[in-house]
């Protein structure tokens, strides 16, 4: 007996036993069979995976009852290439060399492009093959001119819970509504005693305020989370969230994160945790004024002292100064 002989044997006996396993099927479903009044007992008597035979029967069904569909496909790619196409492979190299990251370029690209726009780690591999994985003088240029076009263009706002207790003798829970600029990292914050709409639309407010006598800045977007005070992403009437009023009182475009994408925020986060080792994590204070002063101290030091490895081991004041033109 040949080798295809034994294949088309088994084949053969492979199609019998599903058919009359899906014969059976249909005989429980239309109530119908001789011994079986539930599918549960059908699957348990004849050794069988829900799911899998299902996966068979409803592909053996949509092929119209043909008996080549019953065998298990074979997984192949989806594409006979991953190679990303060659025009967005140059835009990217482009992109690359005028100092954006791939985080940048992915967001630049993806409504150009769609479905065709690469991953970030695609675009990472698309560095690594034109050894552009780390920045060299030129891109840093580059990037610093980058940055000075977009500095103060979109600030990052988020609330945060601090620890009870955190004042000696008083249990209630306060909170902190900070605001960082996505490029200089300069920070403002404001402590509050609820995180209500209104209290939140008045302490971001202080928040500029405040960076506008120190800095002279000039606010153009803001990127928050989903939460409820900032106001809702699908809402028809923004002018109902006083946070959403405000913004469009002072010509500043809300943006939001992506829901459950916390990196979206990722400046402010990281931040967080900053601000948590050093300042937050075994302090407590006898009044909630001494952390209010408390508090100010932190934001000066880490604006005007604290290096960043991110600004080439400078403060943000500093950083700042060095790329506005004198």
């Amino acid at each position: 007996m040949t080798m295809k002989k034994i294949e088309d044997a088994v084949k053969k006996n492979y199609i019998w036993r599903y058919l009359a396993l899906f014969s059976e099927y249909e005989e429980v479903k239309r109530r119908e069979h001789k011994y079986y009044n539930k599918v549960k007992t059908f699957y348990e008597d004849n050794k069988l995976e829900r799911k899998t035979f299902l996966k068979y029967y409803n592909r053996y069904i949509e092929s119209w009852r043909n008996e080549e569909s019953i065998f298990p496909q074979k997984r192949w790619p989806r594409y006979k290439t991953r190679r990303i196409d060659l025009d967005i492979e140059e835009e990217i190299v482009k992109l690359r060399k005028l100092g954006n990251n791939r985080y940048e370029i992915h967001s630049i690209l993806k409504p150009k492009y769609k479905w065709r726009s690469p991953s970030c780690s695609g675009i990472y591999n698309v560095f690594k093959r034109y050894k552009l994985n780390r920045m060299n003088h030129e891109i840093k240029e580059q990037k610093q001119q980058i940055i000075t076009k977009k500095m103060w263009e979109l600030w990052h706002i988020d609330c945060h819970y601090l620890k009870r207790w955190i004042i000696k003798g008083d249990s209630k829970r306060y909170y902190l509504v900070w605001l960082i600029d996505d490029y200089t990292r300069i920070v403002e914050c404001q402590i509050t005693e609820d995180l209500k709409a209104l209290t939140v639309m008045f302490a971001w407010l202080r928040c500029i305020n405040l960076l506008n006598w120190y800095y002279w800045i000039e606010f153009e977007s803001i990127l928050s989370d989903n939460w409820v005070e900032f106001g809702s992403k699908q809402a028809k009437d923004k002018k109902q969230y006083p946070f959403e009023r405000m913004l469009m009182e002072l010509w500043i475009k809300h943006k939001y994160t992506r829901p459950y994408r916390p990196e979206t925020n990722g400046k402010i986060e990281r931040f967080w945790r900053i601000i948590e080792e050093e300042f937050l994590e075994w302090s407590e204070f006898e009044n909630i004024e001494e952390l209010k002063d408390e508090l100010m101290k932190y934001v000066y030091y880490y604006n005007n002292i604290r290096a960043h490895w991110s600004l080439e081991w400078q403060s943000p004041v500093n950083f700042t100064k060095n790329l506005l033109p004198n």
